[in-house]
């Protein structure tokens, strides 16, 4: 059986590691670099850096800070933000990404997604969706731009349109449930999980390690992401990890000699 992963995400702006609600109201959560070290050596799966103002303010990743972070760390790195050229993709790559996240590019011009993995192959390329629910029953809307912008379309329907486009994988955050520590749009993530075949990462709303639990069962999520858990040091990953292998769910094993 495939292990589920857990994935801390590093939301950064201004060079620095920030937590909000709903995308707004940003709180400092350290130096990107430091905080990403400690999640190697806790045996996080992945880490998800996300620059989450590059496309609202229309410029680049910061590059360098991606590089530092890549260099410091052994486990494989998604990096988003301000991604919108098969040049930025390569740009990352090159900077030690082992994979690239689009999310306002994608939706602009959904051609772009086909042709990053056409050149560089689906496993490395994640479409990103920031979703919101909307006026009916079981509908959720992507909104672009880190979440400031309505588009009109259908979650559901594009994260389908997203995989035979060639994403790789999925990254699915709440914008309802981000930052509120209720947990993840279950409704949401099963929708998601049940209409594509690619692997899905729930985001938004972790507050306790059963909403990691219900997110790998209940919304049938292949990965669960979260921020400030672990940032503020609520709970760690060999916490988490060890509460989802007692209930049965099959992680992969933190390092030897780890102390929680």
């Amino acid at each position: 059986m495939l292990t589920k992963r857990i994935i801390p995400c590093l939301d950064v702006k201004d060079g620095r590691v920030v937590k909000g609600v709903s995308f707004v109201n940003l709180r400092d959560a350290g130096d990107p670099v430091a905080v990403a070290m400690v999640y190697d050596r806790e045996g996080a799966d992945e880490l998800c850096f996300l620059d989450i103002t590059a496309s609202h303010e229309n410029r680049k990743t910061i590059i360098d800070v991606v590089e530092r972070t890549a260099a410091s760390v052994f486990m494989p790195v998604t990096v988003g933000g301000g991604v919108r050229t098969l040049d930025d993709i390569r740009n990352l790559l090159n900077a030690g990404a082992d994979k690239v996240s689009i999310n306002t590019a994608a939706v602009e011009r959904p051609d772009f997604v086909k042709e990053a993995a056409e050149r560089f192959g689906t496993q490395c390329i994640v479409v990103a969706i920031d979703a919101k629910r909307g006026a009916q029953p079981a509908s959720w809307e992507v909104f672009t731009h880190g979440g400031r912008k309505p588009t009109g379309i259908n979650a559901v329907a594009w994260a389908h349109r997203m995989e035979r486009y060639g994403a790789g994988e999925i990254l699915l955050t709440s914008m309802d449930e981000d930052g509120q520590q209720r947990g993840y749009d279950l409704g949401l993530t099963a929708a998601i999980a049940q209409r594509v075949s690619v692997p899905v990462i729930a985001s938004g709303g972790v507050g306790t390690l059963e909403h990691l639990y219900d997110g790998l069962v209940k919304g049938k999520a292949d990965a669960v992401l979260a921020a400030s858990i672990f940032h503020f040091r609520t709970y760690t990953i060999p916490q988490a990890k060890a509460y989802l292998r007692d209930r049965g769910v099959p992680v992969r094993e933190e390092p030897a000699g780890q102390v929680e």
